[in-house]
């Protein structure tokens, strides 16, 4: 949908008796996008190099325009028994411009990648790379190895296509990572001092926190400098886009473990498979995982809180889970249950490089405890519980084909951004159509499962597990 300015919008439904003849929606606001103009005024525009790519054919339409906006809402009720919220969001639309604000001999690119490993990581550096080379003709372009604190510890590493070619193929990130290591001081003056006028940030929330102090001090010194963040987070975690990469792949592996914990359930008496998988604060991937395989008997996430014991808790679902099967399967996600597990007075203050609690193994306890609660209901049964942790596994491992086209696409809209001038953005898909949302705004946003809405109520219809509300 395309507007060329904020404005009410009017929906004519047909007459009836039953749905009224006009229903109004309030005004869509568009989100104002951080361009490099806005402290550099006299920044003079160049025609996009794209006009003479032997790739590209331009033609009406090809270029977008300020007037072409992705809505962020784009379900409504228009019975009026909802009143839908005011104004509606809006957001630039991702893709190529006719003016630019770089030229390309002029351009130095550097990109890094930060925090933990997500699948996909080698492929969004080959695509910036390749799109940077061929669709606008950039050659100076760097790796930052070892996260933020590469801009001031390393030496840049000159990439190029050739270099890069088969990077999709591997796991993990060619440019290594860290976490942690974030002196605002240090990374700005490197890259003013390195001449970098366009940085490619790859990481997660805490990376795209540290991209917002970044874009600040950039603006503060009123530097032409180009900041664009891709976000990188194998939970799903990050809120405003449809998704962020890396995850289906992680769903589709995740399914390869619940199988194997199926497959050993089912081979022993009374045998429950355990299955931790990935997400701090979010059970995205367990509960696609369990959506998909269609082997899982229970799952946790950390939205909504369970507990062991009593009338409706997971113990005496579990048994009678095992009376009318003989096995079954659980999948909790790292961060469920955390409030139920003991912590010493030191584990309540531990925290890991990126100021996150750390999370104790739900896993390993849910197994202990399950040992305990057997042993003391059903002492001379026979009783297995095999605890699977395949996160390592799953971080690790190369994209998937969705992931790998998701990875070029994402990677592309940050390049045509970035020479459009546009600053301080993340790119993503909202409603599968590629958009650019300021970097603070996704800073800030999270994506946690709504566990009142249709896709939770399938998974507890396809696990016929309790809610564990009524204790």
């Amino acid at each position: 949908m395309a507007v060329t300015q904020p404005e009410a919008t009017n929906l004519t439904t047909p007459q009836s008796e039953q749905n009224p003849t006009q229903i109004s929606f309030s005004s869509v606001k568009l989100q104002e996008l951080p361009h490099l103009t806005d402290y550099l005024p006299n920044l003079q525009s160049l025609p996009s190099p794209l006009e003479n790519n032997r790739f590209f054919r331009p033609s009406e339409g090809f270029y977008l325009t300020p007037g072409d906006v992705i809505l962020r809402q784009i379900v409504y009720d228009l019975s009026g028994t909802f009143s839908p919220s005011a104004p509606h969001q809006a957001y630039h639309r991702a893709g190529p411009r006719d003016r630019v604000y770089f030229e390309s001999s002029r351009i130095r690119a550097a990109i890094v990648t930060c925090g933990g490993l997500c699948p996909g990581l080698n492929t969004v550096i080959r695509e910036l790379v390749d799109g940077l080379w061929d669709l606008y003709g950039v050659r100076e372009i760097f790796g930052v190895t070892a996260g933020y604190r590469g801009f001031y510890e390393r030496e840049p590493v000159r990439l190029n296509p050739k270099l890069v070619r088969n990077w999709h193929k591997r796991g993990g990130t060619a440019l290594e990572t860290s976490r942690g290591g974030f002196d605002l001081e240090k990374i700005v003056d490197a890259i003013q001092d390195r001449g970098f006028n366009q940085v490619y940030i790859i990481g997660g929330d805490g990376s795209m926190r540290g991209a917002v102090n970044i874009f600040n001090e950039i603006c503060r010194r009123k530097l032409n400098v180009s900041v664009t963040g891709i976000p990188k987070t194998v939970d799903n975690d990050v809120g405003i886009i449809d998704r962020s990469f890396g995850f289906q792949t992680a769903v589709e592996m995740a399914q390869q473990a619940i199988g194997a914990a199926h497959v050993e359930a089912e081979s022993a008496v009374n045998g429950i498979g355990l299955v931790k998988l990935m997400g701090r604060s979010t059970g995205h991937i367990a509960l696609h995982a369990t959506l998909s395989s269609r082997d899982v008997d229970c799952c946790l996430i950390p939205e909504t809180d369970f507990y062991l014991e009593g009338k409706g808790g997971l113990f005496e679902f579990l048994d009678q889970r095992l009376k009318e099967n003989g096995h079954a399967v659980l999948v909790v996600a790292e961060g469920a249950g955390q409030k139920l597990i003991p912590r010493t007075d030191a584990q309540k203050q531990e925290r890991d490089e990126s100021g996150n609690l750390v999370l104790l193994d739900v896993g390993g306890w849910l197994k202990s405890e399950l040992k305990k609660w057997w042993q003391r209901d059903h002492a001379n049964e026979l009783f297995t519980v095999k605890y699977i942790d395949p996160t390592y596994m799953i971080r690790a491992v190369h994209a998937n084909a969705t992931d790998n086209a998701y990875c070029t696409l994402v990677a592309h809209s940050a390049i045509h951004g970035v020479m459009a001038g546009y600053t301080g953005f993340v790119s993503g898909p909202i409603n599968g159509t590629y958009a650019y949302i300021p970097l603070e705004e996704v800073a800030k946003a999270k994506n946690e499962v709504n566990v009142r809405d249709h896709k939770w109520a399938w998974v507890r219809s396809v696990t016929n597990q309790p809610d564990f509300t009524s204790i």
